[in-house]
């Protein structure tokens, strides 16, 4: 991947300066470092950092057509971009370049925006056609790669990361308190929102486009369950699972496409399991190279599953990497810069410690489990439904005036009462009020992230409970959260690339087709999975339980004792930031550093790790104190 960046003035009344694109890409430096590249035009510019994986001697950008007439920088990957290259030399289109990103402009030539769906890939780019005076701005089915943008002076700047818009001599930094919220509730930031005030993130599956001074912006693709009584015809479970087989194999193919070499990440778990045990059959006399991070604390670590596996990968080169609260401690601060937000745990300084590992070894792209959860209902969550609707015959006796207020919660917030995200809405809400400072207490209604739509809810209505809940993952933990601030930003912080097979489009589509007790059934989740991994990987990988993978929260920070930590939650601090009640921040700390307080996590919340991220953020950023 790469990093890109850019201003245009909508007006057409201004043009671009080099030294701010120069400034705003050398922000983003470790996106790109191996060539930088720069387009001034009329009314705008484009900056661009390069990582080197495919055409590594004519791959620079920005990237033309033909005639000059269309720009693109594109960060990311298209990974069927043989099949769409070879369509469009039949159609009569000449490339220059080996690269795979270069047939989007002509794709663009020959579809307009409707190619996007063409598209197998992870991609954040902008592309400017010069003759229709046309900018685009368009972000992967998935949110795999980022893309930001604000609009201010009605100048529109835009980057892979907030850091280089806010390099913008125009751009003003303010704390969008929606945001913070987001991530008190949820599990992180939602698009559109940003932590910073007027920056939005462009959602998923969706492209803006400038033209005539109008500013647009339209969904190509969501996620997309059938309604219950319209799913598609039962086929055989055999049916299912081979075809899955089929396209995990394809997609596993598709990813380690490089003219670099590409590891893996193993765990130990069935998602990156399964993917390095394909991976070596696809490649079964080629070197590959696998990383993992272990921890001290024996309880989170999955050394002994990944140790089975590694005995049948012999042509893999394993790196582990040691990990315990101090390594935290020391990693917190640069995780929540390259994150641009705060963390409701911890684990983005483990991600950050390994890609760095991978660095150090000279691999610039890593193969990576995220998305089966999502797709295959991995988590807890879909085991407690499934135990709910089974129950659902029981008289409700305690229903109260709680229940009442929640269940109109729901209703709101989802548009339908019965639906169940993580926890219970109306009585978290006082949760957070007692955290927030009076003066936030005061605006709360203001900036309420339940007050603000977070997904379509029409996308849930009359589905499967399983589809329901994969929706709401995918919306609210995936693209923005797991593939973003802890995917993609935590490699790129060390120059690497993170692929996901199980993103694949087809993947995700053919995953819509597969009925929900395939994917959990009775009370075995991602069970199709497992069919296929018997094909693939040890017994014991397939049977092992369902491990939550989670690194030390706050009270372990604690032991660590950095004189950071303790500076940033005094209360003479947080009270002269303005955001976080001291008294009560005071008091759960005191509570987190009993000798034999433990939190259990993940399953429990931290509730000092995002005051205390979230202190870091405003340090890192020179954000404003509300007092």
């Amino acid at each position: 991947m790469c990093g890109i960046c850019g201003y245009f003035d909508i007006k057409k009344e201004r043009s671009p300066q080099k030294n701010i694109l120069v400034a705003m890409a050398n922000t983003i430096i470790h996106r790109g470092p191996d060539s930088s590249g720069y387009f001034l035009g009329n009314y705008g510019g484009m900056g661009f950092r390069r990582l080197s994986l495919v055409d590594l001697e004519g791959g620079e950008q920005p990237l033309y057509n033909e005639d000059h007439s269309i720009v693109l920088v594109c960060n990311g990957e298209i990974f069927n971009y043989r099949e769409l290259r070879e369509n469009l030399q039949k159609k009569g289109h000449k490339f220059r370049t080996n690269t795979d990103v270069e047939v989007l402009v002509h794709l663009y030539e020959e579809y307009g925006h409707k190619f996007l769906n063409k598209l197998n890939g992870q991609f954040a780019f902008v592309l400017y056609d010069r003759k229709e005076q046309t900018l685009m701005l368009a972000r992967d089915h998935m949110g795999i790669c980022p893309l930001f943008y604000t609009i201010v002076d009605n100048i529109l700047i835009f980057a892979s990361e907030i850091k280089a818009i806010l390099a913008h001599p125009l751009v003003v930094r303010e704390v969008d308190l929606t945001g913070l919220d987001q991530v008190l509730t949820f599990p992180g930031l939602v698009s559109p929102r940003t932590m910073f005030k007027n920056i939005k993130s462009l959602k998923s599956g969706h492209y803006l486009t400038i033209k005539d001074c109008q500013v647009k912006l339209t969904e190509y693709w969501d996620l997309d369950y059938p309604k219950i009584g319209e799913e598609p015809v039962y086929l055989s479970k055999e049916y299912y699972t081979e075809k899955l087989q089929e396209i995990l194999i394809q997609s596993i193919k598709y990813r380690l496409q490089a003219d670099v070499p590409v590891g893996m990440y193993i765990s130990g778990g069935l998602d990156s399991s399964l993917i390095a045990a394909i991976a070596q059959k696809i490649c079964s006399d080629t070197q590959m190279y696998s990383f993992s991070i272990g921890f001290t604390d024996k309880d989170i670590c999955e050394g002994d599953y990944r140790d089975i596996l590694l005995k049948q990968l012999n042509n893999f080169r394993h790196h582990n990497l040691n990990f315990d609260r101090h390594s935290i401690s020391e990693g917190l601060a640069k995780a929540i810069y390259h994150s641009e937000c705060p963390l409701k745990e911890t684990y983005n300084t483990a991600s950050l410690a390994l890609s760095n590992c991978v660095n150090s070894n000279n691999i610039k792209a890593i193969l990576t489990g995220e998305g089966a959860d999502e797709l295959f209902a991995g988590y807890v969550g879909y085991r407690f439904d499934q135990a709910q609707k089974s129950d659902s015959s029981q008289t409700i006796n305690n229903y109260n005036w709680e229940t009442v207020l929640e269940e109109e919660l729901r209703l709101k917030v989802w548009g339908d009462s019965r639906i169940f995200y993580e926890k219970d809405l109306y009585a978290y809400r006082e949760t957070k009020l007692a955290l927030y400072s009076l003066e936030l207490n005061e605006r709360f209604n203001q900036f309420d992230c339940l007050n603000f739509e977070l997904v379509n809810p029409k996308k849930l209505q009359s589905r499967h409970y399983i589809h329901q809940r994969s929706y709401l993952d995918f919306k609210l933990r995936l693209s923005d959260h797991l593939v973003s601030d802890h995917g993609d930003r935590m490699a790129l912080a060390n120059s690497v690339e993170a692929r996901y097979p199980f993103l694949d489009i087809n993947i995700v589509e053919f995953s819509k087709e597969i009925p929900p007790d395939l994917k959990l059934n009775q009370l075995t989740e991602k069970y199709i999975l497992k069919q296929i991994g018997k094909n693939f990987l040890p017994s014991e990988i397939i049977t092992r339980e369902k491990f939550a993978f989670h690194t030390p929260g706050s009270p372990e920070l604690f032991k660590a004792n950095r004189e950071y930590i303790n500076d940033i939650l005094s209360s003479q601090l947080i009270k002269k930031q303005g955001y976080f009640n001291p008294e009560m921040i005071k008091n759960i700390r005191k509570k987190y550093e009993q000798k034999d307080f433990r939190l259990n996590l993940p399953f429990e919340l931290d509730l000092l790790i995002i005051p205390l991220t979230f202190g870091i953020f405003l340090d890192q950023f020179k954000m404003p104190t509300l007092n």
